[in-house]
């Protein structure tokens, strides 16, 4: 066993054991899925950058870098805008209508606002769409192990599978809001060392500029240099997923207060809006050294084995993983608490105690973990896979989620009507257009507008 793979495997068994130490105090669904509702700022804000920087914000955004430059700081900055609209406007007041019905999911609120049959279409529609983002952060590890180790896929994403249904299906949200703050120590601390090493061994900011101006033209380092299209159709998928993802709104349940709610997700913000630009600078980094990768998503790993220092290399991948790792348990969190709570007992068993929510939750979160896998060696990469999820999810749950809470008017029927509607208008749109859109407007982007226009009329 190589150096490489020793310090991984001892960083992930670590992983394991601490969520299994923590999940000793848990005792019921409340501590599995909300936390027991006490979590202050600090916990929300690292649960939720933890959450946040995962395959698509690491591998996936340096892939992106690596093709368009600076402008890949829009992927994770349409994330950091959506986080701030949560923590100030849709986060504090579905938390307050959290603490006050006993909500435990993002079912929970449709169930209350419209009834059981949009909570069971969304449930549906977002197990379909978060397992695609499961084998997303699957693929980046798989990514990593495959520079490292070498390890094929099919090896890669199964022992990140196996790793994350470990701790999380132990302790849930209350083990991983936990062991989310060692990932983001790992993560932050990688990452912020790579930046400046990577940047160094590339002569500089100067000897960097002068190895991407005989390479791309000027556009290639200008934030806005992929053009307007572009950079909408990352604001299209991206702004209102992290506004109403299930799992984000799941986590900010577990906060103690509304104050902690806007300054955890605020934090969380403002964290993400500065990380967007490590992964972007890391492709044009990974751009100058490696040009002609035959798969972007292997510019990050490859940055992080060849050119930087033993030390910062390992430490680098060790954050890699932790992203990965933390995004993917943020995901069984929004599948173990789907099917517990808005399936199983909604549907199946009204009367289930919380011992018999517990049991399902966990299983709930292993079986998804090996449906996570099984997607990851079928998917051709990290950002198809995203793309999947944040589309299906803005498109399907932005407009209903946004005018139940502000809104008495809009029924059920009018709910599911929306719903089936924008995602029917979406795939029609993606399908005769071969996924070009309308003009400057991208299918979600569509989909979108079908559903606010639908709604509007119907309310």
């Amino acid at each position: 066993m190589s150096f490489e793979l020793t310090l991984l495997v001892l960083y992930s068994i670590g992983i394991v054991v601490l969520g299994l130490v923590i999940s000793r105090r848990v005792r019921s669904a409340g501590d599995f899925l909300v936390a027991g509702r006490a979590l202050g700022p600090g916990l929300i804000s690292t649960t939720f950058l933890a959450a946040n920087i995962g395959a698509g914000s690491t591998v996936g955004a340096t892939g992106i870098g690596y093709q368009i430059g600076l402008s890949a700081w829009w992927w994770v900055g349409s994330a950091a805008i959506g986080s701030l609209i949560l923590a100030n406007t849709v986060g504090p007041k579905i938390w307050t209508l959290a603490r006050d019905n006993d909500l435990q999911t993002m079912g929970d609120f449709l169930d209350l606002r419209y009834n059981r049959t949009v909570r069971g279409l969304i449930a549906a529609l977002i197990w379909i769409g978060t397992l695609a983002i499961l084998a997303g952060q699957l693929i980046a590890i798989s990514r990593i192990l495959e520079i490292v180790v070498g390890l094929p896929k099919w090896q890669g994403a199964l022992a990140g599978g196996v790793v994350v249904m470990a701790y999380f299906g132990a302790g849930g949200f209350a083990t991983a809001a936990r062991v989310n703050a060692v990932q983001l120590a790992v993560m932050l601390g990688g990452f912020l060392l790579a930046l400046p090493y990577a940047v160094g061994a590339s002569g500089g900011w100067e000897g960097l500029g002068a190895m991407l101006d005989e390479a791309r033209d000027p556009a290639y380092t200008e934030i806005t240099g992929a053009g307007g299209r572009t950079i909408l159709g990352y604001l299209v998928i991206l702004v209102p997923s992290f506004i109403v993802s299930p799992g984000l709104v799941q986590k900010l349940y577990g906060a103690r207060s509304e104050r902690a709610v806007r300054w955890g997700v605020n934090l969380n913000a403002v964290g993400l809006g500065l990380f967007a630009f490590v992964p972007a600078v890391l492709g044009m980094i990974a751009y100058a050294h490696f040009p002609g990768l035959p798969d972007p998503e292997l510019a990050l790993p490859r940055v992080m084995v060849e050119l930087l220092p033993q030390w910062i290399g390992l430490l680098a991948l060790a954050a890699i993983l932790s992203a990965e790792l933390s995004t993917c348990d943020a995901i069984l969190f929004m599948l173990s608490s789907s099917l517990s709570v808005d399936l199983y007992k909604r549907f199946l068993e009204p009367g289930a105690s919380q011992a018999q929510l517990l049991k399902v939750s966990r299983f709930a979160a292993i079986i998804g973990g090996v449906l996570g896998i099984l997607i990851a060696l079928a998917l051709p990469s990290i950002i198809a896979a995203l793309t999947i999820f944040y589309g299906l999810l803005a498109v399907a749950l932005f407009v209903p989620t946004l005018f139940g809470l502000y809104s008495s008017r809009p029924q059920a029927g009018t709910a599911v009507e929306t719903i089936l509607l924008s995602v029917l208008v979406t795939v029609v749109v993606y399908i005769v257009t071969g996924g070009a859109g309308i003009g400057i407007l991208t299918p979600y982007a569509v989909g979108i507008l079908a559903a606010l226009a639908w709604m509007t009329a119907r309310r």
